[in-house]
């Protein structure tokens, strides 16, 4: 079992916009859905509130002090970071820290592996960003491209 940030960022490190995915790329979306199927996947309240329903076949984690979620099958709202890495030892499959910015933020310490998919565009008026250091002690093993002139590396914490 992993604890493995994934991320799609801009040239400028943007991941959002306005509370949502500022570009749609079926390769990237694809490849984070083969990338995280099986898994548990990590995210704040309004990364869930942006996907308008749970991701299948993966155990959505959703993480808020003061909101409630639907109860709904495949889904625990947990209230602090300390609760989803005790449950992780508990889990079986890969844990995948999926965002926004203050959920990368709070697992920083925490993730092992990143994979970041570089979005080829510079957003205008994107309001969210990765922090400027978060590969900081993390070392590139393997990149791939995907279609859409996407690249993917995938980076380890080093030891």
């Amino acid at each position: 079992m992993a604890i493995i940030g994934i991320v799609a960022v801009d040239r400028q490190g943007a991941i959002g916009k306005q509370g949502s995915l500022p570009w749609h790329y079926s390769a990237d979306l694809k490849f984070f859905k083969s990338q995280t199927t099986g898994a548990a996947c990590v995210m704040g309240y309004k990364t869930w509130a942006s996907l308008k329903r749970p991701l299948p076949k993966r155990l959505n984690i959703v993480l808020s002090r003061s909101r409630n979620v639907e109860a709904q099958e495949g889904v625990i709202l947990l209230r602090d970071p300390l609760s989803v890495l005790s449950l992780a030892s508990y889990l079986k499959c890969d844990l995948f820290i999926i965002g926004g910015a203050e959920i990368f933020k709070a697992f920083s310490q925490d993730i092992e592996r990143w994979i970041v998919t570089e979005v080829p565009l510079t957003v205008e008026g994107a309001d969210t960003f990765m922090p400027k250091d978060f590969l900081q002690n993390f070392t590139p093993y393997d990149s791939l491209k995907l279609e859409e002139n996407l690249t993917v590396t995938f980076y380890q914490r080093e030891r």
